[in-house]
């Protein structure tokens, strides 16, 4: 649990109002990561959704071959920067991480339980419509990213 008050600081919060923040700060922690610290796994089951306070998240695709079992790399697509959401795949089915993110420096990080998030959203439509509107913006920012990446390799 932490402070709903950690929460109004932030303007990604802005669209929630007193009851909602209050219900999101119980189901949160704030957690510190040092350097080069996995956060994320691609292939994991998303069971948080992650808030970046500050610091430095490196997100990177993870590509495998059907062709080469053996091949098995990540690809860096972007940063994460302070006041950005990542974990979004704990918000959309099947609640699988799709990206490996890890600290490029000691970073703090809200984390929320994903599966109490997704109940929340359940009983306030209000919260749900404020949370896809979020993560429909980052997973458009990230495939920018993703398509400058690959424009970028020719």
């Amino acid at each position: 649990m932490i402070s709903p008050e950690l929460l109004r600081r932030f303007p990604f919060f802005n669209f929630m109002d007193d009851t909602q923040l209050k219900a999101v700060a119980m189901i949160a922690e704030e957690l510190t990561y040092e350097k080069d610290e996995l956060i994320v796994e691609a292939g994991k089951p998303a069971d948080h959704f992650f808030f970046l306070i500050d610091g430095s998240v490196a997100y990177f695709y993870h590509v495998t071959s059907e062709h080469d079992p053996y091949y098995n790399k990540d690809h860096f697509i972007s940063d994460i920067n302070p006041g950005e959401i990542f974990g979004i795949s704990a918000l959309i089915e099947p609640y699988i991480f799709t990206a490996t993110m890890r600290t490029d420096k000691v970073s703090r990080i809200i984390q929320i339980n994903a599966s109490a998030l997704r109940a929340l959203c359940e009983v306030d439509l209000k919260l749900s419509v404020g949370l896809n509107r979020a993560v429909a913006k980052a997973a458009m920012e990230r495939l920018q990213h993703t398509r400058a990446q690959l424009v970028a390799a020719k």
